[in-house]
């Protein structure tokens, strides 16, 4: 609606219905060429008014007249083993934790928010990804150094659950349907997240008190904080753990198919942006100058 709004105000305040693609095609490109903004700005404003054409109005525009702002490739945010040392040691209590499965596994953070108990193999050293972006499941490794973290913090989860179970709680929500197939798979030790909120909610489809994963926003906040304090001079977030695990793993001599399997990544094309941050430079090549 807010598209809608300031497309209007651009047109004259005329009507959408006696606009078309042209006047579209005009509003994207004074965004970007007065309003400075992104490809990805334009890409939003362009979908909303797609939506308002295609869905409110009833009609197709000119498919000539559009066309999508590509969003152009940037190099990601990689930092050193001694910065990401320095990152973890300024990490404290369940922040921590996950950073290290962010960097020691290649995860995303909604990926290691979600992990459930089951997903975790002590035996073989795995973590099993459910669900990932492109709605995809995969493995990858568990640190060896993490372990024994990690299995002190899973008994301080189980108490949790088993004191929420005692006053009536401990359910968490469960993925598509097997709330119905499964009724009672909510309150299993299994299901249950390994990074729990603090606090339980009500489920407005069940009734139920259910405790559900830990809010994204409280590993940000402690990850900026690390930041500042370890004096990283870098716009460093919690994907970067993420792009220096592939970046090191490159690094330490393993193939591009093995980092873009750990990944997820579809395409090797997106996993080769990592070989342009190595440490030896884009392709492993020695500059000419440390010859002279």
């Amino acid at each position: 609606m807010g598209w809608v709004r300031r497309y209007v105000r651009f047109s004259g305040m005329c009507h959408p219905a006696e606009l078309g693609g042209e006047d579209v095609r005009r509003f994207l490109t004074a965004l970007a060429d007065q309003g400075r903004v992104s490809a990805s700005t334009q890409s939003q404003a362009l979908s909303g008014l797609l939506f308002l054409y295609r869905q409110v109005l009833g009609r197709e525009l000119d498919p000539l007249a559009i066309v999508r702002p590509v969003k152009p490739v940037r190099l990601p945010v990689v930092l050193s083993r001694d910065e990401v040392r320095a990152l973890l040691d300024a990490l404290t209590g369940v922040p921590r934790l996950v950073a290290i499965l962010l960097y020691g596994s290649g995860l995303r953070m909604l990926e290691a928010l979600g992990l459930r108990v089951k997903d975790l193999d002590f035996a073989t050293g795995e973590v099993v990804v459910r669900r990932g972006k492109g709605d995809k499941d995969r493995i990858t490794m568990m640190p060896d150094s993490v372990r024994e973290v990690l299995a002190g913090h899973l008994t301080r989860v189980r108490l949790l659950h088993q004191r929420d179970l005692a006053s009536g709680g401990g359910c968490v929500p469960l993925p598509g349907a097997i709330h119905r197939k499964f009724p009672g798979a909510g309150r299993e030790w299994a299901w249950q997240f390994v990074f729990p909120a603090t606090r339980r909610h009500l489920d407005p489809a069940s009734g139920l008190q259910c405790r559900h994963h830990l809010h994204e926003s409280v590993v940000q906040r402690a990850v900026k904080r690390a930041v500042q304090v370890a004096r990283i001079a870098k716009r460093a977030t919690c994907h970067s753990l993420r792009h220096s695990f592939a970046t090191h793993l490159l690094e330490d001599g393993y193939d591009i198919r093995t980092v873009q399997e750990l990944l997820g990544h579809r395409d090797v094309a997106t996993t080769m942006v990592y070989t342009h941050v190595l440490n030896r430079g884009g392709f492993g090549v020695r500059s000419p100058a440390d010859r002279l």
